[in-house]
């Protein structure tokens, strides 16, 4: 790292101050760019590392303090450096602060100030900063850290969840266009598309503009590759989307790049489990003995389709008419248009931190099949015995090796219990609520 002379004297000018300048840089390049000299089998002693470099940096700023503790520059550079850790630092607060008094129009002060107030759960000081900071100058580190505190604050008066997550994705926006070559606004891009994907109906061109956007912080930027935080929120993405192969991959990948951080191999562990459980309960029709899944089976008919049957039926892809009953095996892949899938409930499940209700569902011909169902009140459910008509049902083929562990079943997807119809009857508008999810930046956001 770049050196400090040590002398006695107090010679304040700029170049001290741009060689302080350089010290906290090389400190946020080796944190930022650590796997470009480490290896990914390193990455338990990253925060210790990154812990031993800012405290060495942090003794040669020190060591001139004397002669510089009145300078907003020098009180800026303190303040970067301690906000290299991960927590708080009340430390770093005081000198941003007393940096920002000095000299009001310091842009990155109120930035860091800011990032201070994030990491201390004060979110209303942090977007006053953010907020602050744009009126003193444009640029991309208020607007993208803005965009963020903008997602976890509360909808104000006036105001809804939708709308505030939407102005959000204007900043995240705006940051990118005053810098396409920064990988870290393409990331909180990608992050404030995943949100309002989530709150705003599930609209797949958004799911599909996230993954372009982190697709694009991988490009643009080398490092981005190794952000534990981008593959984490990633995988999030793949798992609701049924990706599972690269929500596995995701959620993999980020545990490696971080061991200390638990919830990627939390997610790993709870969906390989739910995968090995879908299968097994596949393979043995949810364990219904034969006698009783022959009973279930014999009143299975089309009196069950219930309003699918009239011509008047308007199904989810908008057609009006009746659907035809079909048995799973003769359902393609994709969606099947005009034609209802029917069935016995044979099994529920129940799974650790589940994105969807899952449950399976046995025809006339004994075929089984498993059912994901999305956006699900807490309160809903179905009951084995149950009768289900999937409308216009969008078969998957799920084929998943992932660490020495392969399955293969088909499914169907089914976005809300709105579009089921349960032993003859439509669902409540109470059996639906909105899926969500958190996404992360640096384990905040």
């Amino acid at each position: 790292m770049a050196e400090v002379e040590k002398s006695g004297g107090c010679v304040e000018d700029k170049d001290e101050l741009q060689l302080f300048k350089e010290l906290v840089d090389e400190l946020q390049n080796f944190r930022d760019n650590y796997f470009e000299t480490h290896s990914v089998e390193d990455a338990g002693k990253k925060q210790t590392d990154v812990a031993q470099e800012m405290e060495k940096t942090l003794q040669k700023l020190q060591e001139k303090e004397d002669c510089f503790k009145h300078k907003a520059d020098f009180l800026l550079q303190k303040g970067r450096c301690l906000n290299v850790a991960p927590g708080f630092s009340i430390v770093a607060e005081e000198c941003l602060s007393r940096a920002v008094k000095l000299e009001p129009g310091l842009v990155e002060g109120w930035n860091i100030l800011g990032e201070q107030y994030w990491k201390k759960g004060d979110l209303v000081a942090a977007k006053k900063c953010f907020t602050g900071a744009l009126q003193k100058s444009k640029n991309k580190v208020s607007l993208r850290n803005l965009s963020m505190v903008l997602r976890q604050l509360p909808p104000g008066e006036g105001s809804t969840q939708v709308k505030q997550v939407k102005e959000s994705l204007d900043l995240a926006r705006e940051a990118v266009q005053l810098d396409v070559s920064d990988g870290t606004s393409w990331y909180i891009l990608g992050n404030a598309y995943v949100s309002l994907f989530f709150t705003s109906g599930q609209n797949p061109e958004l799911s599909q503009q996230a993954l372009s956007a982190y697709a694009q912080c991988e490009k643009v930027e080398r490092a981005a590759s190794c952000y534990p935080e981008l593959h984490f929120n990633r995988a999030t993405l793949f798992q609701y989307e049924e990706m599972f192969f690269c929500a596995l991959g995701g959620y993999s990948r980020a545990a490696a790049l971080d061991p200390t951080w638990e919830d990627p191999q939390e997610r790993e562990r709870q969906l390989l489990q739910y995968l090995c459980k879908v299968t097994e309960l596949l393979q043995n029709k949810g364990k219904v003995k034969a006698r009783r899944l022959r009973m279930m089976l014999a009143n299975l008919n089309t009196s069950a389709l219930g309003p699918c049957s009239s011509p008047q039926f308007r199904s989810p892809s908008g057609r009006m008419g009746s659907l035809e009953p079909r048995t799973l095996s003769s359902l393609t892949h994709g969606l099947n248009a005009g034609v209802a899938a029917l069935g016995k409930v044979v099994f529920s499940l129940a799974s650790e931190g589940r994105m969807a209700f899952t449950f399976g569902m046995v025809d006339s011909e004994e075929t089984c099949i498993v059912v994901m169902v999305y956006n699900t009140a807490d309160s809903w459910g179905v009951l084995i015995g149950d009768t289900v008509v999937i409308p216009e049902p969008q078969v998957k083929r799920q084929n998943i090796t992932h660490k020495d562990q392969s399955f293969d079943f088909r499914s169907i997807r089914v976005d809300s219990p709105l579009l089921l119809i349960v032993n003859g009857k439509r669902q409540n508008i109470k059996s639906q609520i909105a899926a969500s999810v958190t996404t992360y930046t640096s384990h905040n956001e």
